[in-house]
């Protein structure tokens, strides 16, 4: 004769019970299809494997610069840069964004391009200058981490031909390329050298917050048809790189910090004269 307790124990357990019982949850989030909000659950495969790629890359570089091993270091750092730049690109051009990609790829940014050419530089020269070493590695650091709050919080609403600030990638890699010429061509870190390298890190983290816009080429059209030249032009670039790898990405990445300076520069000098000439034309009437 079957108890009461026995039927408990043979009913089955429904689909919410058992996502209960997972440790586990999938993840679900709100997304637009069709002008109306819908609830999906998952996540993309693909963009977020380059992601997690790139989330990698950061880490084995913050063990290699803590090993002294500034060379595979930057090579992870620059890893994670192809990684960042291909994952977004191929959201976009596969339709599978999502906020849970984006927040996971500011995550792993944090650490590529903020905490992993803080602690490399830190190992390579900084710890050398004791209080302001460690200050000059914090403050990039956190310059990174406020580049992204505000990157987040400003997605969809400023225009995607420019950057607000100096991205984190490019700032990694005016940090991590000086460290990778340093140790390629065997410079002494003597005091001289390693205070340098604290006003550059500091610089480039100040640039990740200044309110200073950089091209972003988020308008570059990777679909559509291009002159001939244009891939002469890559293949040269490769050709360029390959002459002296750190020194030539290292050139790369100080021009194009420069390059937002120098183009506020130059708006706030045309602005001006060009309100001058508008406050003028009054009087001459």
């Amino acid at each position: 004769m079957t108890t009461e307790n026995e039927h408990e124990k043979a009913e089955p357990v429904s689909g919410q019970e058992f996502e209960s019982l997972l440790l586990i949850d999938d993840h679900e989030e709100e997304v637009s299809e069709g002008g109306r909000k819908v609830r999906r659950k998952g996540i993309f495969l693909l963009p977020n494997l380059l992601t997690t790629g790139a989330l990698f890359a950061g880490f084995f570089a913050v063990i290699s610069g803590m090993n002294n091993e500034f060379h595979n270091a930057c090579m992870a750092i620059l890893a994670a840069m192809f990684l960042d730049g291909l994952d977004g690109r191929l959201a976009r051009l596969t339709n599978t964004q999502s906020a849970f990609g984006a927040e996971y790829d500011s995550l792993s940014d944090l650490l590529a391009f903020g905490v992993a050419p803080a602690l490399i530089c830190f190992s390579w020269a900084l710890s050398d200058l004791g209080t302001l070493g460690w200050t000059a590695a914090f403050f990039y650091v956190a310059c990174a981490a406020l580049r992204l709050a505000r990157f987040n919080v400003q997605l969809g609403t400023v225009n995607k031909r420019f950057f607000v600030g100096l991205a984190s990638p490019a700032a990694a890699g005016v940090v991590v390329f000086m460290v990778w010429v340093c140790d390629e061509y065997d410079v002494e870190v003597v005091l001289p050298i390693a205070v340098l390298a604290a006003v550059l890190t500091m610089c480039a983290g100040l640039l990740m917050v200044l309110n200073v816009r950089y091209f972003s080429f988020k308008d570059m059209d990777f679909k559509s048809r291009v002159p001939f030249f244009v891939i002469l032009m890559v293949i040269l670039l490769f050709v360029i790189v390959s002459w002296d790898p750190p020194v030539v990405l290292f050139v790369i990445a100080i021009l194009y910090a420069l390059s937002g300076p120098v183009l506020t520069f130059y708006n706030y000098h045309k602005n001006k004269a060009k309100a001058d000439a508008e406050e003028e034309l009054p009087n001459q009437g």
